[in-house]
């Protein structure tokens, strides 16, 4: 249900967070380092993968996190609705609360989004709306961003609804473009303002300081009891 406009997004304290990779697991480290900091007022109760033998999983396992993959490829998910039921079941056998999308690069099926909404936060290497969408991922943002000729670039963390990308926008923080820029240095700039404001913003929502007003994202001050 979408929670009235000005209330806060409410999610159990502490909350219980599933992280989706596809890749190296940078974002996930960066989460955990904010939990053990104690910025981040969380839990990992499982990291979600499409796929297997990638540094996500290798990193969890060092944590002892639950690890789960579950392929959309599967024959067994041949039908959306399977790999969607597939994942729901996931989130529910580890009381999810909330979900992280730390470079995820599957679309997440519908059912899971109307399932948690507004608890689906996604972290993007760029400043949306621009060089977003399907296609846009890892290196080909970056070589589009320079491609085009843009003086900025950045990451933004947003709030994941049925399409890529197009969600409210959370936080956005921004790093230069250099002349003599390559993808793969502009991508080392950009991840890691994203090891930054990706836990920010998940601390947000588990402090329940979000809410929603139409597309705007207001952040909230601390609460007196915080």
């Amino acid at each position: 249900m979408t929670p009235p406009l000005g209330t806060p997004i409410s999610v159990p304290r502490p909350m219980r967070l599933s992280v989706f990779a596809s890749g190296g697991g940078s974002n996930l480290g960066a989460i955990l380092d904010a939990i053990d900091a104690g910025t981040l007022a969380a839990s990992v109760a499982v990291v979600v993968t499409d796929r297997e033998g990638i540094g996500a999983l290798e990193r969890a396992a060092a944590r002892g996190i639950p690890r789960e993959v579950v392929t959309p490829e599967a024959q067994d998910y041949a039908s959306g609705a399977r790999f969607a039921d597939a994942l729901l079941d996931v989130l529910a056998r580890y009381d999810t609360h909330a979900i992280a999308l730390a470079g995820y690069l599957k679309r997440i099926p519908p059912e899971v989004v109307a399932a948690f909404r507004h608890r689906i936060l996604n972290v993007h290497p760029s400043l949306l709306p621009a060089f977003g969408g399907a296609g846009m991922y890892g290196k080909h943002v970056h070589r589009a961003v320079l491609d085009y000729g843009a003086r900025f670039s950045g990451a933004t963390v947003h709030f994941v609804d049925t399409e890529f990308d197009t969600g409210p926008v959370v936080l956005q923080d921004t790093v230069p473009v250099h002349a003599d820029d390559t993808p793969e240095a502009l991508a080392a700039r950009v991840l890691a303002v994203e090891h930054q404001v990706f836990p920010r913003a998940l601390a947000l929502l588990a402090d329940g300081r979000l809410s929603l007003d139409g597309r705007l994202v207001r952040i909230l001050p601390v609460a007196s009891s915080q």
